[in-house]
């Protein structure tokens, strides 16, 4: 697989968000692992996970442990992955989620995680959601530390405008590696964000990085009907044989050297298809008919 960097690690241009398998709704274990090893054939070295991904009423870090033990039972060489995980968030009984960017709860919560992933240091830990409650300079401040301490090697953030992230390079330097906001053909908020990752030299994550584009044939007749406009994904996805979610994150990897998306998936199909997008090449012709304005 083509490669894209986090500071200074080179990770597979597809990255897995293993959010879909410990949430509502998620696979049995057995597939969920399955789902992780086919990842990781398929070439993929960067795992997405965050304490909170849990579903309601579960344990925090419940992701985080099935990652931890897709990688002890995957039968290949595992150093070359880095796991990141995410801190600062948390779910609610009725399946809400909370937000908690208090310095104290943050130094916990990444020691916990690392507990759970197999130890220091956690190779990319993020700041999962600015606190309104806390000043993010705070919270900046406790990722700082944690870096410091080595607990954590490199710090990324989340769910941020373009304020927030220079603020956070100037706290956390070059050891600023990643932002992971949401951005895909129908989410394009992030689009200045984009770019300023672009001029600082920092990882651009989407996620959820296939909205507005229906399910592949891969998972059957697709419940959602294909919109117009988005029209162009579908059409250049059968004239390559390929799904439209491969040409969707084909599209994000044009967008800039910086962008590695970060799909979820559930089932072995699914990962394997993401991952192909690494290597699918869209011509100019077909840019100019992606097009989203």
């Amino acid at each position: 697989m083509r490669t894209r960097t986090l500071g200074d690690v080179r990770v597979g241009a597809v990255g897995f968000g293993t959010m879909p398998l410990s949430i509502e709704g998620r696979p049995d274990e057995a597939r969920a692992v399955a789902t992780v090893h086919a990842a990781l054939d398929a070439g993929v070295t960067l795992l997405d996970t965050a304490d909170s991904y849990h579903p309601p009423g579960g344990a925090p870090g419940e992701g985080e442990l099935l990652v931890a033990r897709a990688l002890a039972s995957y039968g290949g060489r595992t150093d070359g992955v880095l796991v990141a995980t995410k801190g600062g968030r948390g779910r609610t009984a009725d399946g809400g989620w909370t937000v908690d960017g208090r310095p104290a709860h943050l130094r916990q919560a990444a020691e916990d995680s690392a507990r759970r992933l197999g130890g220091t240091p956690i190779g990319l830990y993020q700041l999962h959601k600015p606190d309104p409650a806390v000043p993010y300079a705070e919270s900046l401040g406790a990722i700082r530390e944690l870096l410091d301490a080595g607990t954590v090697r490199l710090a990324g953030i989340s769910n941020v405008d373009g304020e927030r992230i220079l603020l956070a390079r100037e706290i956390l330097g070059d050891r600023l590696v990643s932002v992971q906001n949401r951005y895909s053909p129908a989410v394009r908020e992030s689009e200045a964000e984009l770019r300023l990752c672009a001029e600082l030299g920092i990882a651009f994550m989407p996620w959820s990085p296939l909205g507005g584009i229906s399910r592949s044939s891969l998972d059957g007749t697709s419940a959602l009907e294909e919109d117009p406009e988005f029209g162009g994904f579908h059409r250049v996805a059968r004239e390559r044989g390929v799904s439209p979610q491969r040409v969707a994150l084909a599209w994000l990897l044009s967008r800039s050297e910086t962008v590695l998306p970060i799909p979820g998936a559930s089932r072995p199909e699914t990962v394997r298809d993401s991952a192909a997008a690494a290597e699918l090449m869209i011509s100019p012709e077909e840019l100019s008919r992606l097009v989203v304005q």
